[in-house]
């Protein structure tokens, strides 16, 4: 139980660096350094000597070697396998360890997670970073981090409830509770939003703030393109497609589901300080909401520079992980 209990921490911080890391590659234009799967440009590693590099720009003359973006998205590769095999080994341990008190589903759910990552990994490269495969990768590194949180605050739960001194679960009513999911939810859609904002190069698609393009409302929208879900296959996006309309049409809904999602968690941060005295996670959600509105408003002042950008993912996932452990302790009292 300890050993496990210590890969599922591993796992967890593992998985906060992939999806940091994927952002950086993401933003720096680096998701097609490699232009095929598993490997770069037919090697386990980047080519190097200077007759391996003109092989490989010969076998894709559109994509000539980069260094610099090529290792950004092998080292991204070479984490995420490192954080499978620990999802694999985890779920091997709860396979052996049936009937304790180890968690023996969540693992499993994890292994096909991965495997689903996995695949849209490779499709984000084959399909030429395809903006609903690159947001669903993102979405997918969300969930298989909230997933190993909610595994390693569980296991640590069970392993804590074996020692004396463990405090009773607060009182709770069936009405947080359900807010508390309905704040998840709220912010997983605001995830989503951000996703495709920035996989179809809109983070400036109103570069002022608090107007777009000059207006509180902007002046020409185009909802049918910028929300097209597919697109056909065969097409490069890398840089975006969409009109500056598209664009701008899909910021400024990304700015309005911010202000709904402030409102409902800045709500279910309060009930957690009153109604179910719960200061900490209270404090989590209100600190990690903050930071995530004043780096989202940065990144528009400051024309998105690179560290900025790549903090509003970090601020996403760290919100993503108070709002979990919030419901994670509302439900516990059930």
């Amino acid at each position: 139980m300890n050993w496990f209990y210590r890969v599922s921490v591993a796992a967890t911080v593992l998985c906060l660096v992939v999806v940091v890391l994927g952002a950086y590659v993401r933003l720096s234009d680096a998701g097609l350094g490699c232009p095929d799967w598993p490997g770069c440009y037919g090697h386990i590693t980047i080519p190097k000597s200077e007759e391996h590099v003109a092989r490989a720009e010969a076998l894709f003359p559109e994509r000539p070697v980069e260094a610099r973006k090529a290792w950004l998205e092998m080292i991204h590769r070479y984490a995420a396998s490192v954080l499978g095999l620990f999802i694999v080994a985890g779920a091997v341990m709860s396979l052996r360890h049936r009937g304790s008190s180890m968690p023996t589903v969540l693992p499993w759910v994890l292994l096909v997670a991965v495997l689903i990552q996995g695949t849209l990994g490779m499709w984000t490269v084959t399909w030429l970073l395809k903006p609903a495969v690159v947001t669903a990768h993102l979405l997918g590194g969300m969930t298989i981090l909230s997933l190993l949180f909610l595994q390693t605050v569980s296991t640590r739960r069970a392993l804590r409830s074996a020692s004396p001194g463990v405090k009773p679960p607060p009182h709770v009513t069936p009405g947080l509770r359900r807010f508390g999911l309905i704040a998840l939810v709220v912010l997983s859609l605001q995830i989503f939003l951000g996703g495709w904002t920035s996989t179809n190069y809109a983070a400036l698609g109103c570069p002022d703030f608090p107007t777009c393009n000059g207006a509180y409302w902007p002046p020409e929208t185009d909802f049918r393109s910028g929300f097209k879900l597919w697109h056909g296959i065969g097409e490069d996006y890398e840089g975006g497609r969409l009109s500056q309309d598209a664009r701008a049409t899909i910021h400024y809904v990304h700015r309005l589901g911010a202000i709904v999602t402030t409102l409902v968690l800045g709500f279910l941060a309060l009930r957690l300080w009153r109604k179910a005295r719960l200061p900490v996670h209270a404090g989590a959600v209100s600190a990690a909401l903050v930071l995530q509105v004043l780096i989202g408003i940065s990144i528009v002042e400051l024309q998105l520079p690179l560290g900025l950008a790549t903090g509003h993912n970090l601020g996403a996932a760290l919100l993503l992980l108070a709002v979990v452990a919030a419901n994670h302790r509302l439900w516990r009292s059930a």
